[in-house]
């Protein structure tokens, strides 16, 4: 395993299969009535969010704190930051504290890279996203989905529709998928395709009904309308009409096909409530998992060992 975990092009298959093998040990121990690991006692895990993120954030101080990490959440939100502390700081600072390793989410793509070379922090810096560049974490938790309903992913068909220009989350996933070897296939407008889409490691289509006929599971992505500063469709109806996933559409999918979102969603926008929440929706395991995968994450970063069996934690 490498020293921090950047971005999913960064993995190799092998990274990348320990990973997600690791995550099944970790999720087996997760529905036992001990759920901690000693692994990580006495190493310390920081959150450093500058973005707002309330599923990301529990779920990565949920996997530290099973593995008996000490956690400290670091919001740029009534911190030094707002009042114009800089990333160097900030990462002194962090560094000064004694981190292991320090879980960065910031609004400018790049800056988790930045604390990985600039030697600021001696610990292992792990990207929970970074602007409309990358979010690994959550590409590997999607992977883990698909493997426990898909079996090897080696052949298998993905689609990724939406607003794949604003997400981290669809270019993560394209590049850890076909390291894995499935094959990925982006649906979206022009408009919401970035420049540079032809270099990607996917097919690209415009017509989502043609594309679920062959998918093997089918990701829909939220319209980040918050990143938008222009109009890059007509109006929400025009988008729900051509781009959202409902009950009519589902029907094309094979019986095997399964529906994912990255969360959170836009209910009636991209993705139909009753959708969501179908039998086919594997939604809510997804964020079960990703307490798992980031468990995996942490573990392989600050141990590189199997895990050990749960132990009863000492009595106040």
């Amino acid at each position: 395993m490498m020293r921090h975990l950047l971005s999913a092009g960064d993995l190799s298959r092998d990274d990348a299969t320990a990973v997600l093998d690791t995550a099944q040990e970790m999720l087996s121990i997760a529905s036992r009535p001990i759920k901690k690991l000693p692994t990580l006692r006495g190493r310390t895990v920081v959150n450093l969010f500058f973005e707002d993120s309330t599923r990301t954030r529990i779920s990565f101080e949920a996997a530290a704190k099973r593995l008996s990490a000490d956690v400290i959440n670091f919001s740029a939100k009534g911190s030094s930051v707002s009042k114009g502390e800089s990333l160097k700081d900030t990462a002194l600072t962090l560094q000064a504290m004694g981190a292991d390793a320090v879980v960065v989410r910031h609004h400018g793509s790049g800056a988790p890279h930045r604390l990985a070379n600039a030697a600021w922090i001696d610990g292992a810096i792990v990207n929970a996203g970074d602007g409309t560049h990358e979010h690994p974490t959550q590409a590997l938790l999607d992977a883990f989905t698909m493997r426990q309903h898909l079996g090897p992913l080696d052949g298998a068909n993905i689609t990724i529709v939406g607003d794949v220009l604003h997400s981290r989350v669809a270019r993560s996933n394209a590049l850890l998928l076909e390291t894995l070897g499935a094959n990925v296939t982006l649906v979206a407008p022009p408009t919401l395709l970035p420049v540079g889409v032809a270099s990607w490691p996917v097919d690209t289509e415009y017509d989502l009904d043609a594309a679920l006929e062959k998918a093997d599971g089918v990701m829909m992505l939220r319209v980040q309308r918050e990143r938008m500063n222009a109009a890059f469709f007509p109006s929400a109806r025009e988008y729900s009409r051509r781009y959202g996933l409902d009950a009519r559409r589902m029907a094309r999918l094979p019986e095997h096909a399964i529906v994912m979102h990255p969360g959170p969603m836009n209910r009636g926008m991209e993705i139909t409530a009753d959708v969501a929440d179908s039998d086919r929706s594997v939604i809510v395991e997804q964020v079960t998992n990703g307490v798992a995968v980031r468990m995996a994450v942490l573990y392989l970063l600050l141990s590189g060992e199997r895990p050990a069996e749960p132990t009863e934690e000492p009595q106040a």
